[in-house]
């Protein structure tokens, strides 16, 4: 089977604790604060890696978004433990998945009221989350229109055209990009026209990162 990307939400109860299996995976926290490794993260804060973690909520609690990639043989990622409650927003078998070596990219994508992501695609595939403000996507000749804690998947060669409602708005995303691409942009716009046009959107990175899973 193809490999799967997943995003999990997990409510973590103040204290609480999880212990997540070695594969590689970014965690965004949401509301609250967590501690990973001895470092505290809070509010948009993320943390990335491949081994096996152990994470403990802080004293009010944690909401985190995390994603995690797994060969399509491997079980489930929600996550267990007294005061953990965990649901899977979406899953996504990774058909396009580029050969060869890979980066595992987490960012933040934001547009001012009304902005747009001219038609464009990426070198693979991924899931996005929005975090605010309402966004449309027009892709295979369909459009959807997603409100905050709403995730889609986008394969990467398929064209796509994105608008922003009239309120700034967020989204995260995780993808997955061949090794090339480390520090460099994905996105491909593909009208001639709209290359040299302004962007409205910004970025902010949260990991970047060489992982040992291998494209075949």
């Amino acid at each position: 089977m193809p490999p799967v990307l997943s995003l999990y939400e997990d409510v973590l109860a103040n204290d609480a604790g999880m212990a997540l299996p070695a594969r590689p995976r970014m965690m965004l926290v949401m509301h609250g604060s967590i501690s990973i490794d001895d470092r505290v993260l809070r509010d948009d804060e993320a943390w990335s890696g491949e081994a096996a973690v152990t994470c403990k909520a802080g004293p009010k609690g944690t909401t985190i978004w995390r994603w995690e990639l797994t060969d399509g043989d491997a079980a489930g990622g929600a996550a267990a433990g007294s005061g953990v409650s965990s649901r899977q927003k979406l899953s996504a078998r990774l058909d396009t998945l580029p050969k060869g070596a890979l980066i595992l990219r987490g960012d933040s994508v934001a547009f001012p009221p009304g902005g747009c992501a001219y038609l464009h695609r990426h070198q693979g595939p991924g899931i996005r989350c929005l975090v605010e403000g309402g966004f449309r996507i027009d892709a295979g000749g369909h459009s959807t229109s997603y409100a905050p804690g709403g995730a889609w998947y986008e394969d990467g060669p398929e064209p796509v055209f994105a608008q922003a409602a009239d309120r700034p708005t967020r989204f995260v995303r995780v993808m997955l990009l061949p090794r090339a691409y480390l520090g460099k942009s994905s996105v491909e716009y593909l009208r001639e026209e709209d290359k040299a046009k302004p962007k409205s959107q910004t970025y902010k990175i949260y990991a970047d990162m060489p992982i040992a899973f291998v494209g075949t």
